[in-house]
């Protein structure tokens, strides 16, 4: 018998088994390869929405909780999963210049945007409006955070590869049991996978397609992050990463054609040197229609919960919505009702 049974291994998964971990609580883990949207990730913490000029949710307590868990991350892992790196805005004009200085006058956004413009000194960039600099900025290597994790659970021989089949779990009054496998307790942190879950597939979960690119250009010669239409992301050795698209219908993880094109198109409208397409990649993001976290028990079964609706933002949510989740489940603390799924209790009841 285990404390917890967790399904899924992407961002939420793992800051879940931290959290388990660190309060000394036994587990087992199970995860197939289906949902890519952790390793394919751009993998930014960025407490601006750049679009807008406002703060993102939750922000500040965000980054409070996610800097230490990676540091720690990395010395239990042995390796360099956190890259500081600044975050530059384009301005496409004068006006949008402006929109900055104000946002940077309002109290929640002060430590974050500074109030410098950065001239443009690259060549390879057309950017003659310069840049806005966001504080407290850098880039999780999600890829290799995957890899490793997965690792370190196969040595504790804790993980079990496989896709998770739910006509093989039991619930039963004070425990579950999946094969040869019995925990108090089960949680779900599938990400897009969830549609598939008969338990929680009433939740309105609706999936955001990502593409991103990966090219190589020596000329280009950036450390910042550029973030115009289209991000810039320096990965080193004269690599970057390119992204993302949105798109709401098609939920493949098959990058396409169009998307290719769309990312080009932009990236050409301010990057003038040449490059060359090394990867193309794509990812289901487990979006939700509040932009909410989905967190909670399932309104009829107590020994069974759900870790997801990150969005494009799991890097910074993960370890705050999973650390929330497991005071939940243990000490009884209320969530916060704006990610609480009890806000879509009567869509289960619907459904049934």
């Amino acid at each position: 018998m285990v404390d917890y049974l967790v399904v899924g291994l992407g961002l939420a998964g793992i800051s879940f088994c931290e959290q388990l971990e660190k309060n000394n609580k036994t587990f087992k883990v199970i995860s197939d390869t289906s949902q890519t949207s952790s390793i394919v990730a751009g993998g930014l913490y960025n407490p601006v929405i750049l679009k807008r000029f406002t703060l993102a949710w939750n922000a500040n307590h965000q980054l409070e909780l996610a800097m230490p868990f990676y540091q720690n991350l990395e010395e239990k892992l042995k390796t360099k999963l956190d890259y500081k790196v600044p975050v530059y805005r384009r301005f496409a004009s004068i006006e949008e210049q402006n929109m900055w200085f104000e946002a940077a006058d309002k109290n929640t956004l002060q430590p974050f945007l500074s109030t410098q413009i950065k001239v443009n000194n690259n060549t390879a960039i057309d950017a003659p409006f310069g840049y806005g600099e966001v504080l407290d900025t850098g880039r999780i290597d999600t890829k290799v955070l995957l890899k490793k994790y997965k690792s370190f659970l196969k040595d504790k021989n804790v993980l079990e590869e496989e896709t998770f089949n739910y006509d093989a779990l039991i619930l039963e009054e004070d425990d579950v049991s999946y094969k040869a496998i019995k925990a108090k307790k089960i949680v779900f942190a599938t990400g897009y996978g969830l549609k598939s879950n008969p338990f929680f597939n009433y939740l309105p979960l609706n999936g955001t397609k990502g593409e991103l690119l990966t090219i190589k250009t020596p000329e280009l010669k950036e450390n910042n992050v550029i973030k115009s239409s289209v991000f810039i992301i320096p990965l080193g050795g004269d690599l970057y990463r390119i992204g993302a698209t949105y798109k709401w219908k098609d939920k493949s993880n098959t990058p396409t054609e169009e998307a290719k094109s769309e990312l080009l198109e932009k990236l050409n409208t301010f990057l003038k040197c040449n490059y060359t397409i090394v990867n193309h990649v794509a990812g289901i993001r487990p979006t939700v229609a509040d932009r909410r976290p989905l967190l909670g028990k399932h309104p009829k079964h107590k020994n069974m919960f759900v870790l997801n609706g990150f969005g494009s933002r799991g890097v910074m949510i993960a370890p705050y919505a999973s650390n929330l989740l497991l005071e939940y489940i243990e000490s009884d603390r209320a969530l916060p009702p704006e990610i609480d799924i009890s806000r879509f209790t009567k869509k289960y009841y619907k459904a049934l």
